[in-house]
């Protein structure tokens, strides 16, 4: 079993851009059959939601399919709850696709348990990829130091908000959660949302959970040393982090239903402006930068804040993050040479087009100076070169049979259907059990 951690990394000046190679370990070999091998590649980015992130996979499989012409990729395309779905339906009888994506750490481990994810320490040694990757990224997916993923994004939690409706009332972002309550006060004295949540998916009110343990544990991990074993649940930083967190579901700060409403949802309610903030991560950039299916009014009245101090504790280069998703390859995939050869290729395009096209942080390096980036990126990018840690969504970070029951728990504490003792003692057995 991996020995999980907090998922530490100080992200230094990104200092290399990617090398543009096309990969092919099966094109002769299919050329030289007279047959065209088909890979099937399913991922979680459909055209609606995530409009440049799926304008640029489709740009890559073409200049794959041109540069391979022995290999066609045969794409499927799922949101996110109905990927994660499918994907668990076809573990059950072994269908995965040849080349999928996955998340790091806990989530990860039944697949490779059960011998479905192939190992990618080949692609890593034979084609020169593990010094494209910023530091620590492909740990993340790997386990007993085989690599079995490798991670395209890197990503940090923020507050985004519409600085339209901040400068109409009068507002500075907040730097404690006092002064967070007294925006949320003024907001809701003025007929305005607060805060839009789609707390049905759940992990988004995990990072609420998280930052809260996160500013109040100081400068201790005390929600991964809880997962990893070598802390506990029942921490006082951990139990009064579910208090605070129920204080402010009881201020209204959410919108109306939160619990029955999903992270889509909530997302279209930020960006149509019915609601002032909206905790997510840097996956969300290109709808306040590159994405121009969005008004680029909205778009300049965006800004961030990193979560606010609790009594007085957190330091603001703390994050809540880590990789996003990265690429699979099945074991037992009848085209996995092939599948290879994609993964290889796709992990090399992405870098710098997930950057200038998409508008989001690859988990490999690139030259930032070098481009030309909206304001809001360069931000981040400096958000990122000061991290002192960035610590992996707890979901992430746990199995998936505990993470079910913390996103479970995270429901009924936003819902007040259980108590913040009942919520970590909950979870310290839960742990405690495993």
């Amino acid at each position: 079993m991996k020995n999980r951690k907090a998922f530490t990394i100080i992200v230094f000046v990104l200092l290399s851009s990617l090398l543009l190679v096309a990969c092919s370990g099966g094109e002769d070999e299919g050329n030289a059959s007279g047959n065209s091998k088909t890979v099937k590649f399913m991922h979680l980015w459909p055209e609606g939601s995530s409009a440049q992130h799926y304008k640029v996979v489709n740009q890559i499989i073409e200049d794959f399919e041109t540069e391979n012409e022995g290999i066609d990729i045969e794409v499927e395309v799922l949101s996110n709850e109905q990927y994660k779905e499918k994907i668990k339906v076809q573990s059950t009888s072994n269908e995965l696709p040849d080349v999928g994506m996955t998340w790091a750490a806990g989530y990860m481990e039944p697949f490779v348990d059960g011998d479905m994810f192939a190992s990618l320490d080949d692609i890593l040694e034979d084609d020169n990829l593990s010094e494209d990757f910023v530091a620590g990224t492909t740990e993340a997916f790997s386990i007993d130091d085989t690599a079995y993923g490798l991670p395209l994004e890197l990503n940090i939690s923020s507050i985004y908000y519409n600085k339209a409706i901040f400068d109409e009332y009068g507002l500075e972002e907040p730097t404690t959660l006092d002064e967070f309550n007294q925006v949320i006060d003024t907001l809701k004295e003025n007929g305005v949302n607060p805060v839009a949540l789609g707390n049905r998916d759940a992990w988004t009110g995990s990072m609420w959970y998280m930052y809260l343990a996160n500013r109040l544990g100081g400068e201790e991990d005390v929600l991964t040393n809880a997962i990893d074993r070598t802390g506990s649940f029942e921490d006082p930083a951990l139990l009064q982090a579910a208090e605070e967190l129920q204080g402010l579901v009881n201020n209204d700060t959410f919108v109306s239903g939160f619990n029955g409403l999903a992270d889509q949802e909530a997302k279209s309610m930020f960006m149509e402006s019915q609601a002032a903030m909206y905790l997510i991560a840097t996956w969300d950039l290109p709808n306040y930068t590159t994405n121009e299916d969005v008004p680029q009014e909205f778009r300049d009245s965006v800004g961030y804040f990193p979560f606010p101090q609790v009594d007085g504790s957190g330091d603001f280069n703390s994050y809540v993050g880590g990789p996003g998703v990265g690429l699979f390859v099945s074991e037992n995939s009848e085209v996995k040479e092939e599948a290879k050869a994609f993964v290889s290729y796709f992990v090399k395009e992405w870098g710098e087009r997930a950057v200038t096209e998409v508008g989001i942080i690859p988990a490999t390096k690139i030259d930032g100076e070098a481009l030309d980036l909206p304001g809001l990126y360069v931000e981040v990018l400096d958000d990122l070169n000061n991290a002192s840690n960035i610590t992996l969504y707890a979901d992430v970070q746990m199995s998936a049979s505990a993470a079910q029951v913390h996103l479970d728990m995270i429901q009924a504490l936003f819902g007040g259907e259980i108590t913040p003792e009942e919520f970590v003692q909950t979870h310290e057995e839960t742990l405690a059990n495993e």
